[in-house]
């Protein structure tokens, strides 16, 4: 059985503010698009966890949103073409479509508070996310 814990190690990147003008509604975003675990911190603020449990962070109202691709921060997907509409079928924008014939297979998009992020195809995910998905519907 595969260790579940998170990998500590110094260097791993570990925690990401994301600007919100409406931090319920950029949780409610994540969690539809990528289905990111949404929580309350001890202090209140909406926080959140990547769908491995290994990245957390939190959404930060007043700070202003990343609206132009400078530094990016990149989304794992099975398939970047789907994960993008989910993107846009949460509220999201499509600011670069994924090109077919580029040797790495990513997209941008825009979140409902301005910020643009990435979408990352990593290479033989999607038939392990399929297994896995087909054996918990039928388990």
């Amino acid at each position: 059985m595969a260790d579940s814990r998170p990998r500590y190690r110094t260097g791993k990147v570990c925690y990401i503010e994301i600007p919100a003008a409406d931090a319920a509604a950029s949780a409610e975003f994540y969690a539809r698009a990528f289905g990111w675990k949404i929580r309350r911190r001890g202090d209140g603020a909406v926080a959140f966890d990547d769908t491995v449990g290994e990245v957390s962070g939190t959404f930060v109202p007043g700070r202003p949103p990343a609206g132009e691709p400078g530094f990016l921060i990149y989304v794992m997907v099975a398939r970047a073409g789907a994960a993008l509409e989910a993107v846009r079928a949460a509220g999201g924008e499509i600011v670069r479509p994924v090109d077919p014939d580029a040797g790495e297979v990513f997209g941008w998009f825009r979140d409902p508070a301005g910020n643009v992020l990435g979408v990352y195809q990593q290479p033989g995910l999607a038939g392990p996310e399929a297994a896995a998905s087909g054996a918990a519907q039928h388990g």
